[in-house]
């Protein structure tokens, strides 16, 4: 009895990593596609800022969005996330500004600052969007992250098109571990786990 109790154990865990690899796969698949095509707005996923500053990773994701925006690709960006510790700048409020600072009116962007994570902070676009009757958007992250924010987006009934940021990869076990990671938050998601 006991082997029957292992062997279905050892079944699905083993059904549980084929399902992770599977998604990881698909991640990063779609981290090498640029969709970008005109839309109502470019999402940018937040990460984090210095006191004021961007962080190296939001610059890049802030300075992809600014080139999609003066390409024309969309007439508005919303930037993300919220504070991350920091008692008086959050990562959202950090992006309008470096937005204002490179030339984007400051009535061109919409700021989502209370998001603690990717669900909430997606969790607080849509809304936004909803609210300003926004259907499509180009959400602009690392390549890493697009698979799981477009699902997100989705799931709420608009149009997503993905656009990573350019990146010198860090190819190797870092980079599937990326992959991974983002499986498992998808697939904790899709039942009812946001992180």
């Amino acid at each position: 009895m006991k082997w029957i109790v292992a062997a279905a154990l050892l079944l699905a865990l083993s059904g549980l990593v084929v399902q992770v690899m599977g998604v990881a796969t698909e991640i990063q698949q779609q981290s090498l596609v640029d969709e970008a095509r005109p839309a109502d707005a470019i999402i940018v996923l937040g990460a984090a800022e210095y006191r004021g500053k961007p962080s190296p990773v939001l610059e890049a994701r802030l300075n992809h969005a600014l080139f999609l925006y003066l390409k024309g690709m969309a007439p508005r960006i919303i930037t993300t996330g919220g504070a991350g510790g920091d008692p008086v700048f959050t990562e959202g409020s950090v992006g309008r500004s470096y937005l204002a600072k490179h030339g984007v009116p400051p009535e061109a962007v919409v700021v989502e600052r209370e998001g603690e994570s990717t669900a909430q902070s997606v969790a607080a676009v849509v809304e936004i969007m909803r609210r300003m009757n926004l259907k499509s958007a180009i959400v602009v992250s690392d390549g890493y992250h697009i698979f799981r924010v477009k699902k997100m987006l989705e799931s709420s009934g608009l149009k997503v098109y993905g656009s990573p940021r350019p990146s010198v990869s860090p190819g190797g076990w870092r980079e599937r571990w990326q992959y991974i990671k983002q499986a498992i938050g998808f697939l904790l998601w899709r039942v009812g786990i946001s992180i």
